[in-house]
């Protein structure tokens, strides 16, 4: 597993949330906490900086909040991991030896692909796991 840390999951999660929310509607940082199981403090400021890569628009007043800035489709994991923990698949190769700065390089380019993919592709997950979850008789 890579070390993403908590502040990445939490956005992931907040983005989440708003996918899944009325996409007219500005929701507020109080319930988009709540929905993401997420410090409302610690979020704010996480939104924040989705806000001013763009990934996110804020609208002020009464009935202001957060909305996507984009279509899910639109908008990349690799894009939120990279507004939050920086330029983190870039390889820090602290060696002189060729081989392994491509080996990194290599790793590098790998992990960033395996996140080159649309928040709106978590929708297939949480509806695996609403069919996995669904008791009804």
């Amino acid at each position: 597993m890579l070390g993403l840390s908590s502040k990445t999951f939490y956005a992931v999660s907040a983005m989440h949330v708003l996918m899944r929310h009325d996409r007219t509607k500005p929701m507020k940082i109080k319930e988009i906490a709540k929905l993401a199981n997420a410090p409302q403090n610690f979020l704010e400021q996480i939104l924040l900086e989705l806000r001013k890569k763009g990934l996110l628009q804020s609208v002020k007043g009464a009935n202001g909040g957060y909305l996507l800035a984009r279509e899910p489709e639109r908008i990349y994991l690799r894009e939120i991991v990279e507004t939050i923990e920086g330029a983190y698949f870039t390889p820090e190769c602290k060696t002189e030896k060729p081989a392994l700065q491509l080996l990194w390089q290599e790793l590098c380019q790998k992990a960033a692909h395996a996140f080159d993919i649309p928040l709106s592709e978590l929708e297939r997950y949480q509806q695996q796991i609403d069919r996995t979850l669904d008791f009804s008789i």
